[in-house]
């Protein structure tokens, strides 16, 4: 702890946003950093607790106070040193996790935790530009060989612990680059792609193999990795979104989210429109926009149609506006149920809750309104249980809607009839969270195609611990952490 009376002196202070009316100009991030002397600060407010609840609280159980300690003393270097040792890419995580570890911080009792995300990116971020992120290959070569499937932050974070391990790895990707959502679901305003690319440098030089354009189960069947490799690792993602089940559905103008922040990004990366939407242009310039969904995906949405210059927009969720503050004393330190607002809703958007979607209103095959209706909400049992408001239907303009209502979980595609592997009730692949295997013998299975749609940090976790899993398989014993 190395002020003890930080938390007591020192005021809570985080990154800024840059001004809306500057940031809608571009898709470039707009987080303003910290100046050093402010990190210090910042860092010196954590209490070091004798329960340190932020380690339960982040699912890659990060040694905060550590590095809290080590930023304090200026020690940067060590600092990133011990966040590495839990946490393959904390530029991903000081950019897009919302920070699970500052709800359960001893000092969020009163509303002032501490700035531990803020504090992890200044860390990783001072590592690149030191130049003390360096590949770190392994020192002996096991002979072993692993096919992961799927390149989002679990396969990535499996594939970089098994190649340090010492064995040879090959990361097979269906989009034509590596990242998964992080390339073609954040918008680059959330997280640059550079950031992508360069750990991706350091995983080539550490000896992971990238296969891009290769569909495992049409490409590539799971028979044929299965007789190649050693091991193969399941990583795909929960790719199957949730869909508006009313009867105008097929109508021209209502689009999953991922369709058009996917397209965005191709076009931020450089892509022509032609190869950016091959499948017909989704913009929201101009537009009238109804943004189905309340959550991360939503958010990305609103920012996203604000910078392509959308006429108006409206987020709407089914579910009852949260408080905006939460019974501290009942949910600490868990993950409470509270209204969140991101910087998106600060760039020009209307929100509404308890909406339930009814039908799609058309003219010459196009959506231009959307009939609604109140949703009561209440309580039966123990559950939450919904009915219609009668007599409180309304109709919302909307030109494009874009459905970010989560996902169901992985696509059932040839990859998962190929692998052939026992599903769980939710129909994601089943494998504990202990060894990570399958059903079937090789095969494991890890981040959103296992657990169902979740955060960064989680699939880094479980990239992680099943990495040290499939280490043990195939050498009897490991030294990965979990």
């Amino acid at each position: 702890m190395g002020k003890p009376t930080g938390f007591l002196v020192i005021e809570r202070q985080d990154r800024h946003y840059t001004k809306p009316e500057v940031r809608l100009q571009s898709f470039d991030e707009f987080i303003v950093p910290l100046a050093p002397e402010v990190l210090n600060g910042q860092a010196a407010r954590c209490m070091d607790c004798g329960i340190p609840f932020c380690h339960n609280g982040c699912p890659v159980n990060n040694m905060i106070p550590d590095w809290n300690n080590l930023v304090y003393k200026d020690q940067f270097q060590n600092a990133l040193t011990v966040l590495h040792s839990t946490n393959n890419f904390p530029e991903f995580t000081g950019r897009i996790c919302p920070a699970p570890c500052e709800a359960s911080c001893t000092l969020n009792i009163d509303d002032t935790p501490v700035t531990i995300k803020t504090i992890e990116c200044a860390i990783v971020d001072r590592g690149w530009q030191e130049g003390w992120i360096v590949p770190m290959p392994a020192s002996h070569r096991t002979g072993k060989s692993v096919a992961v499937i799927g390149s989002g932050p679990a396969g990535l974070a499996c594939s970089q612990q098994l190649a340090r391990a010492g064995h040879s790895v090959t990361l097979f990707e269906k989009a034509d680059k590596i990242g998964g959502l992080l390339r073609y679901g954040i918008p680059d305003f959330k997280m640059e792609k550079h950031l992508i690319d360069r750990r991706i440098e350091q995983m080539k030089a550490e000896g992971v193999e990238f296969r891009t354009g290769t569909e495992v189960g049409v490409d590539v069947t799971i028979e044929a990795l299965m007789k190649d490799f050693d091991a193969v690792v399941l990583s795909g993602g929960a790719e199957w979104p949730r869909d508006l089940a009313v009867p105008n559905r097929a109508v021209d103008g209502i689009h999953f989210a991922m369709d058009f922040l996917t397209q965005q990004n191709k076009r931020d990366a450089g892509y022509d429109e032609a190869a950016a939407a091959p499948k017909g242009t989704i913009s929201a310039k101009g537009k009238h926009v109804v943004v189905i969904g309340g959550g991360d995906t939503g958010s990305d949405c609103i920012g996203t149609s604000a910078r392509q210059g959308a006429a108006s927009i409206t987020q709407i969720e089914i579910m009852p506006k949260p408080p905006v503050k939460e019974n501290k004393p009942l949910v600490w330190p868990d993950w409470p149920n509270k209204l969140r607002s991101s910087h998106a809703h600060d760039e020009g958007v209307t929100r509404d809750w308890s909406v339930l979607t009814k039908d799609a209103v058309s003219e010459n095959g196009r959506v231009v309104a959307l009939d609604c209706a109140r949703a009561d909400w209440t309580v039966e049992g123990g559950r939450m249980q919904m009915k219609e408001a009668p007599d409180s239907g309304f109709q919302l303009k909307a030109d494009l809607v874009l459905l970010a209502m989560g996902f169901l979980g992985p696509r059932k595609n040839a990859l998962l009839e190929q692998a052939g592997v026992e599903l769980d009730a939710r129909g994601n692949v089943a494998a504990n969270t202990v060894e990570y295997r399958t059903s079937r013998d090789k095969l494991f299975s890890a981040g959103d195609m296992r657990r169902g749609q979740s955060l960064v940090v989680w699939a880094i976790r479980e990239g992680r611990q099943c990495a040290r899993s499939v280490d043990q398989f195939l050498m009897g014993r490991t030294s990965l952490p979990r």
